[in-house]
């Protein structure tokens, strides 16, 4: 019956919202399917059967079949990266027939895509129990990648997944104390991490200048890089061998329904409840999609796409926006024979100066977060290579001193998505959107973090709770009530 009603559920109508108290609640999934096991969707217009093959199959004449954007799915995802196709795929792993699943990508060949930019760290090291966890389950995920996403007749998947630890070192008491709380968390979720004095680092990494160095957190187990494009190309892969429709094209605005609500002595509210996504193509044609569930999965751009729904721009619970904005950072390539060499951890210096081995042939990538006055402009993907000779270097030779003799080999920018209130995901509902969700705002572990994500949100739309991993402490409501939940591991 799940399956069989879902396919209803984009007729989405007027009064099924719940009130407590005359406040409105999250409408629940079951709660949906239910309301529509006993309808029977309505006639509609009549369109001309031509017209509808038409639009079906685009470009024939080109030698091309490709299917045009579908009139109505049950879940629309704005947003093909990796935390949106990762929603897809748990949506699609739960129930593979039944359940329709569109994504709307503007950029197929993710030139800007935060997730193909990244650098691919992964470690359990946070501040957050959320954050262990989910990078724990990231972890397991990778080591068992084939098993998620193999696919009949082609190739096993290959992220290229090194298993080497993130090294974290404190240069003040106060970071000390910091790296000796962390710890004592990340052993309780079961984490494989070691403190260690300078002594040891300087034993174990010889190379290392260990002179300002008061304390150090390694990871054992559970952490390293990988390449996240080809963790997205694996996930698309699979998700389209479910058929989840991968549509190319931009979302440029929404319609609404209105529902009517009794609230206390019978007062009548009204209500919007979103009903279509406007898909603009690159034929600059708008497509409405009617949807059951939209899920913001736009990455930088999260904060935009709320925006189009008024969210913080309206009275109530439209007041505040959804705290994501674009942040570019600059990852540099870097090449010395003499460097730390294969055991070369992921190393974050006491500044957040970060680097790491790529490859086998004496290259490292390096980075470091701009101070807040130096933050760059985000209106193009261009590097600054002065932030490397003033900022970066003068920390790489003062942390191993064989990185004097470096050359810069390539570079490269990128965005993430930047939860500028307490630099943590943001997931779940919206209190007036009932079936509008988020999941943005990792503050640049959310390509770590998203198998996690991915199946938390399927959890949420199908079993209306958190099955796993509790994230109810990151869901949006935390900015109403004040409750601000702050990851202070973010570099």
């Amino acid at each position: 019956m799940l399956l069989r009603t879902l396919c209803k559920i984009s007729t989405v109508s007027p009064g099924i919202t719940r009130v407590k108290n005359g406040q409105h609640s999250f409408v629940k999934f079951g709660e949906i399917v239910r309301s529509f096991a006993t309808r029977l969707p309505g006639a509609g217009e009549y369109q001309d059967p031509w017209k509808l093959v038409k639009d079906e199959f685009t470009n024939i004449g080109e030698g091309v079949t490709k299917k045009a954007i579908p009139k109505q799915t049950d879940i629309l995802i704005i947003g093909g990266g990796l935390i949106g196709s990762s929603v897809a795929f748990w949506l699609k792993k739960r129930y593979p027939v039944g359940v329709s699943v569109t994504i709307i990508e503007r950029d197929h060949g993710y030139t800007r895509a935060a997730s193909a930019l990244s650098v691919g760290g992964i470690r359990q090291q946070f501040s957050r129990p959320e954050n262990i966890q989910m990078s724990m389950f990231g972890a397991e995920f990778l080591r068992n990648i084939k098993e998620y996403l193999s696919v009949l007749d082609l190739d096993p998947p290959d992220v290229q997944f090194h298993h080497q630890g993130y090294l974290l070192v404190a240069a003040d008491n106060e970071q000390a104390q910091a790296l000796h709380e962390n710890y004592k968390l990340q052993k309780v979720f079961g984490a494989h991490v070691d403190l260690m004095s300078p002594e040891q680092l300087k034993d174990k990494f010889p190379w290392l200048n260990t002179e300002d160095i008061i304390l150090g957190s390694y990871g054992l187990q559970n952490e390293g890089w990988f390449d996240p494009y080809l963790l997205l190309m694996a996930l698309r892969e699979k998700n389209e061998y479910h058929e989840v429709n991968y549509v190319q094209g931009e979302v440029t605005g929404f319609e609404f329904k209105t529902e009517r609500t009794y609230g206390a002595g019978n007062v009548i509210k009204e209500h919007k409840f979103l009903d279509n996504a406007l898909v603009q193509t690159d034929d600059e044609n708008i497509h409405p999609v009617k949807c059951a569930f939209c899920i913001n999965a736009a990455g930088p751009w999260a904060g935009e796409v709320s925006k189009m729904l008024g969210i913080g721009d309206g009275p109530g619970d439209l007041t505040l926006p959804l705290p994501v904005e674009p942040r570019k950072r600059y990852v540099y390539v870097i090449h010395t024979p003499d460097g730390p060499g294969l055991d070369c951890p992921f190393l974050v210096d006491s500044d957040g100066t970060y680097f790491r081995r790529e490859g086998l042939g004496g290259h490292y990538i390096c980075g470091a977060s701009p101070l807040a006055d130096e933050e760059p402009d985000t209106n193009n993907l261009e590097v600054d290579y002065e932030f490397f000779n003033n900022r970066i270097w003068p920390r790489l030779t003062h942390r191993v001193p064989k990185f004097e003799s470096l050359k810069v080999k390539n570079a490269w920018a990128g965005f993430y998505d930047y939860n500028y209130v307490d630099q943590n995901l943001i997931i779940g509902g919206h209190p007036y959107f009932k079936n509008f969700l988020f999941c943005n705002g990792s503050s640049g572990h959310g390509v770590q973090h998203a198998p996690a994500i991915g199946r938390a949100m399927a959890e949420l739309i199908y079993d209306d709770e958190y099955k796993t991993i509790d994230l109810s402490k990151l869901e949006f409501d935390r900015f109403t009530g004040g409750r601000i939940v702050v990851e202070n591991n973010i570099y």
